[in-house]
């Protein structure tokens, strides 16, 4: 499988096209000319869901298949993409300098993207208001806002799932009821009501067609950040077109297929719970087991937009994320110490001019 690269040189005047959010197609920063984007993708207009068994036995068509020359962070481990041009750079994820391998890295090809929506400006914006309510951060930090260094545009690999799932399940339904008991309190006869519950068994059968089941494919950001990020439109995923990604990175995927499917299966594991629940009915359930049969089950590779930043802070890097189509925030912070140290002196001023006040008062 050939390593393929492209170029999208603009008609006008030669240069690089890249692809403007704010415009929905490519556009020449050199001459301001614009080239539209092609409806569809390799494939049609319709986004291909790939045989989930047919990848894991390595028997998905070669057209499925794509060789891309990345470069792996010593730092933080992740897959950036990079062209032939690039051979020095900063990682994106953890500003760690590094420089480029020749290497490449075979993978299953994106078959969906989510174009950015909002250009590097909206991001930036959102990230320094959303830096500016970080009261108790370095002067640093906000130092780096202020000096508006630029973003960087990355599409971060995720993987979608669809299953048909059919459960049989046995456990108890619990009906709370009343009963009057008669108490002795200091020498004196009391009633009171306490709840009962009547247990009953029960066994039955649930099924949920699962759409969508997003997993992150990536393992250089912390997932807790990524994961606020949601909601994502997925309904306006585009089939993939190399052309969405012109003027960006894109990091190759770090989770493997099947791995990701057992978190997709936990998942799905979860709503199904409380599908048995829901079908068990009462006041209370006991669910006892569940046996879960899957089937038709496939997978997307896709790409979700992010804006990103790296800040380091003595010797330790911070991330922020946005959400390239929302502007939603997310990220690590560092804590100044002064700033804390001053913060906790005023608060213990303010409570002594307090008590000094109350007590000339009395």
């Amino acid at each position: 499988m050939a390593n393929q690269e492209h170029r999208f040189p603009c008609d006008t005047c030669g240069s690089d096209l890249r692809f403007a959010p704010d415009q929905g197609k490519l556009s020449c920063d050199h001459c301001g000319g614009d080239q539209d984007i092609p409806t569809g993708g390799a494939k049609g207009d319709k986004i291909a869901e790939l045989d989930y068994q047919r990848a894991i036995d390595a028997a998905l068509p070669a057209r499925d298949i794509e060789e891309i020359r990345v470069l792996s962070c010593p730092n933080c481990g992740a897959h950036v993409e990079f062209n032939s041009v690039d051979h020095a750079a900063e990682c994106p994820f953890c500003a760690t300098p590094v420089v480029t391998d020749t290497g490449t890295h075979r993978q299953i090809k994106p078959q969906g993207v989510l174009p950015f929506a909002l250009d590097e400006k909206d991001g930036r914006d959102a990230m320094t208001k959303w830096l500016g309510r970080l009261w108790f951060a370095p002067n640093g930090l906000q130092e780096y806002a202020r000096k508006g260094r630029k973003l960087e545009g990355i599409y971060v690999p995720y993987w979608t799932f669809d299953a048909d799932t059919k459960s049989t399940y046995r456990g108890e339904r619990g009906t709370e009821y009343y009963v009057t008991e008669t108490v002795q309190r200091d020498g004196k006869s009391e009633q009171r009501q306490v709840q009962k519950v009547r247990w009953n068994s029960v066994s039955g059968r649930v099924a949920r067609w699962f759409n969508d089941v997003l997993v992150l494919a990536s393992k250089s950001l912390p997932k807790r950040y990524t994961d606020a990020l949601q909601p994502w439109d997925l309904d306006k995923l585009a089939p993939y077109r190399p052309e969405f990604l012109a003027g960006f990175r894109a990091e190759g995927y770090t989770v493997e297929l099947v791995d990701a499917y057992t978190e997709a299966r936990a998942h799905m594991d979860g709503v199904i719970r409380g599908d048995v629940r829901n079908d068990i009915g009462g006041d209370r359930q006991r669910i006892h087991k569940v046996r879960t049969t899957t089937s038709d089950v496939t997978f997307k590779h896709v790409l979700l937009p992010v804006w990103l930043a790296a800040y380091k802070y003595r010797g330790k890097s911070y991330r922020f994320v946005v959400n390239g189509r929302t502007g939603r925030v997310q990220g690590e912070r560092p804590w100044s110490a002064w700033k804390i140290t001053f913060a906790v002196l005023i608060i213990s001023a303010i409570i002594a001019a307090i008590a000094y006040y109350v007590s000339t008062q009395q």
